[in-house]
């Protein structure tokens, strides 16, 4: 797309000013296609695209990428319903431009878009948006903080915001530019409060069938559901509130890892804590990452998997106690000690995110007993925890949050 300098200057933050018009006339400026999740792998790494527009957003299902901002922000007025209306429009002009690999509108870096190495962006809202009376009606009955933890020790800079944005590509130069062009746009109504930095195990180096390794080189994410079911354990149907058909939940849980204590255990009794074999993430009873847990299984009389390791208190008690795991591993610079301590080496830890149609009923009940007991709790501490609703997708003619708003 050819560009005066001159347009290339042009304020994005300007065509605020009745933009929530738009989440009823459309986007079509932004009309790249439609589809579900569909990935482009004709094209090289670089150039692959994933489909922004379709029932479902795309980043949730989606292979994940090696790199992802998720980035809480803050409406300035959260009872300002066409402010919220007009950052929805924007995103999804602009994260449907991004996604193909074409400059944002008004994009002052464009060179930058031209590689989104499967990028994808997702939009969710959190449960302040749902006080003002207009929408109250509208909250979904799980929409609300998790419970306090015991083991919680949560940290105000990785509070609850009212919308989660999550960027996530195989190229963080593309990452960053997204970022930027996302957030910059709406920093006069949406105020970033927080961005958490993950990466994964670069696309390329294993099959996206192989489970990744978090820090502690444990294999992290065995337990999925199965894809014949995720209509009915990601994918919210619509029966409680007609406008969330076709969207999800998504809890977000930031867990600090303590590695310098955790590399103090040798091999041996960090399987026992995990429950796990380190080499291929089998279960101690088992030889493959995959087959089944025994929790009965003894040898002289103990049990081979400890009742108190992490593998026995995250398992499952009820078919229906599943959800998608998407974690993302973090290291970022090691606080300054305080008077009189030893430094820390490392700020290591996982962002922790699960996506399912319900969280009280799929994640809650396994949270709880890891918060009741866990032997790897000596070794990991939660310190962010936050819940959304992750909107239901969007198309050329009707934008993100365009079914939660209809109507008002």
């Amino acid at each position: 797309m050819t560009r005066s300098r001159g347009s290339a200057r042009i304020s994005r933050r300007g065509l605020l000013t009745g933009v929530a018009g738009l989440a009823g006339a459309g986007v079509g400026a932004a009309a790249v296609g439609l589809g579900v999740e569909r990935e482009s792998f004709d094209a090289e790494p670089a150039r692959q695209t994933v489909e922004f527009y379709g029932r479902h957003q795309a980043g949730i299902i989606t292979v994940p990428a090696t790199h992802a901002n998720y980035i809480g922000l803050d409406l300035v007025d959260p009872t300002d319903l066409g402010a919220l209306a007009g950052v929805l429009t924007l995103w999804t002009q602009d994260g449907a431009r991004l996604a193909q690999g074409i400059a944002a509108l008004a994009d002052p870096e464009p060179e930058l878009a031209t590689a989104p190495s499967q990028l994808t962006v997702t939009a969710g809202v959190g449960p302040r948006i749902f006080e003002d009376p207009r929408l109250a009606s509208r909250r979904p009955s799980w929409l609300k903080p998790l419970p306090a933890f015991g083991i919680d020790r949560l940290q105000d800079q990785w509070k609850q915001t009212d919308l989660l944005l999550l960027i996530a590509s195989d190229d963080p130069v593309a990452l960053a530019h997204a970022t930027r062009i996302l957030t910059a746009e709406v920093r006069t109504i949406a105020r970033v409060r927080w961005v958490q930095r993950g990466f994964r195990t670069a696309r390329g180096t294993q099959p996206d069938s192989q489970t990744q390794r978090n820090l502690f080189g444990q294999i992290d994410g065995t337990e999925q559901p199965a894809a014949a079911r995720q209509d009915e354990l990601i994918w919210d149907d619509g029966a409680e509130q007609p406008w969330l058909a076709g969207g999800t939940s998504m809890v977000v849980r930031r867990i600090a890892m303590h590695m310098d204590t955790w590399e103090e255990l040798d091999r041996e009794n960090r399987e026992l804590v995990i429950g796990r074999n380190l080499a291929n993430g089998a279960p101690l009873t088992g030889t493959d990452e995959h087959d089944p847990v025994d929790l009965a299984k003894t040898v002289g009389g103990l049990p081979v998997i400890p009742a108190s390791s992490h593998i026995a208190r995250a398992r499952r008690r009820a078919d229906h106690e599943q959800y998608l795991r998407r974690a993302y591993n973090y290291d970022e610079p090691p606080a300054p000690p305080l008077p009189g301590q030893e430094p820390d080496t490392s700020n290591t830890g996982l962002i922790f995110s699960t996506v399912q149609r319900d969280p009280v009923r799929q994640f809650l009940p396994s949270q709880e007993r890891l918060a009741e007991h866990d032997d790897l709790n000596v070794w990991t501490t939660p310190i962010g925890s936050s819940v959304y609703a992750i909107l239901p997708g969007a198309t050329p003619q009707v934008p993100l949050g365009g079914s939660l708003l209809r109507g008002l």
